[in-house]
């Protein structure tokens, strides 16, 4: 308890390397109790923060008052702390591999000005056995100090969601876990400070980095079998979301429905545990499937809606995912691109961000929708009132309009965002040519069938 006490007694700081979605609540949650110190990379973000502005909008102004916190860009404020939060992005790269080098360039930092008595924790999500094998190696060589004999090493991985407001950092569990048990004697009384549902101390920390890779791959597999059946039913004329109904009578059937899945956590997890197992040798079969189903439902959504925009006589089997990858598009809908252009069509894909009521576009499978429509000589428009459109437009290339223009041959709802789904028939009949298509991604306006040509997943 001594470290925790030097803390609390303001002898020694706390410090979060990584000011994002996980890092920002953290920091000053801590800030609450002890002296943070705040460290990030984004000369900009920084600015922001010290005006008590969260430009993810997640954290209101008031979280900033009468928190014991400053924010820098340089590390060698590092050199004032004693207990040291990692909490950088780990994404993946443009072939889905882990790209490690944040979470390598904050270890660097970290190590550069580490000391005897240290404690590092990271939370950013990795594979089991990252910490061990990559973070700590990097972190004795620039220190020069050895991991369990002078500095403690821990990981708890990160459980924020953004856009709920429900599961705060402080009414959820916890994992922590540290490099022996001293590490986790010394981490786990840190956490319970902020962390009033209390932690689980796991027996190590490849059982808390893989605890963390399941949480996500579980429910990325889960919405891939929900839509892999969409794709199945709709060949079949059956409405998936009858279906679900159905089935969910059943006191154990699980309430998955199908999506786009995008994002910085349940798109990317699964692709680090895939990663591991590849070094191992073995193919993950239902993981690297889940990802491959989920990742194409942007573009079996485009075709979709291409099919039926073009009067396709068979728009059952468009853009089905076949065994072993295939993606047997159909004919009709490559064929019809000199149609499309032709017939003059316009779309209007509503919302961009990669789930609803956030301003997060991080891994969108909206951007696939969009591509893929363009792609076909389509003219689209994309709105979103929560996207930056700087961001979309550096990111993906995409420009994102203040408002709807006019009315269109088809309407995609593509993110469930509030404003949306307060809009009602007669706001989408607005922006309708007459008989013109709504694509329901998320089946929100099941009511609504009848009114207007509808599709949904």
């Amino acid at each position: 308890m001594e470290l925790l006490d030097e803390l609390l007694e303001g002898r020694m700081k706390l410090a979060v390397v990584g000011l994002g979605y996980v890092g920002l609540p953290l920091a000053l949650e801590f800030a609450r109790f002890v002296d943070v110190v705040g460290v990030d990379v984004d000369e900009a973000l920084v600015a922001k923060l010290w005006q008590g502005v969260d430009p993810n909008g997640e954290i209101g102004g008031e979280s900033f008052v009468d928190r014991r916190i400053s924010f820098t860009t340089n590390p060698a404020e590092l050199k004032g702390a004693r207990f040291i939060v990692v909490a950088v992005p780990t994404p993946v790269d443009k072939h889905n591999k882990p790209d490690l080098s944040p979470l390598m360039g904050a270890t660097r930092s970290v190590g550069k000005y580490l000391k005897r008595g240290d404690v590092v924790v990271y939370e950013s999500t990795v594979y089991p056995g990252c910490t061990e094998e990559e973070c700590v190696p990097l972190l004795e060589s620039l220190s020069g100090l050895k991991c369990g004999v002078d500095f403690k090493v821990g990981y708890s991985p990160e459980r924020i969601n953004p856009g709920d407001t429900e599961h705060s950092l402080q009414n959820t569990v916890k994992i922590v876990s540290g490099c022996d048990d001293v590490a986790l004697g010394v981490i786990a009384p840190v956490y319970e400070l902020v962390v009033k549902a209390g932690v689980h101390r796991a027996p190590g920390m490849k059982v808390a980095e893989a605890a963390k890779i399941i949480e996500n791959t579980q429910r990325d597999v889960n919405i891939a079998l929900m839509n892999e059946l969409s794709i199945l039913f709709n060949r079949m004329g059956i409405n998936t979301y009858d279906v679900l109904k159905a089935a969910g009578t059943k006191w154990n059937f699980l309430p998955f429905t199908p999506g786009l899945v995008g994002g910085h956590c349940i798109g990317v997890d699964p692709y680090y545990l895939v990663h591991k197992a590849a070094a191992l040798k073995y193919h993950t079969q239902m993981v690297a499937s889940g990802r491959f189903v989920n990742d194409s439902m942007g573009g079996y959504i485009a075709k979709q809606t291409v099919k039926r925009l073009l009067g396709a006589s068979d728009v059952s089997g468009a853009a089905g995912v076949a065994p072993g990858g295939a993606s047997p598009d159909g004919g009709a809908a490559v064929a019809a691109a000199p149609a499309a252009h032709r017939a003059g069509l316009r779309v209007l894909v509503m919302g961009f961000t990669y789930k609803e009521n956030v301003s997060d576009i991080r891994n969108t499978r909206v951007a696939d929708i969009v591509h893929e429509l363009v792609s076909y000589n389509i003219s689209v428009d994309v709105v979103d009132p929560k996207a930056d459109a700087s961001e979309v437009m550096e990111e993906y290339g995409i420009t994102i309009t203040d408002s709807a223009s006019g009315r269109y041959d088809a309407v995609i709802l593509a993110v469930a965002h509030k404003e949306y789904r307060e809009m009602g028939a007669e706001g989408i009949s607005a922006l309708l040519e007459d008989g013109g298509l709504f694509v329901d991604v998320r089946g929100l306006f099941r009511e609504l069938e009848g009114k207007f040509r509808y599709w949904s997943l």
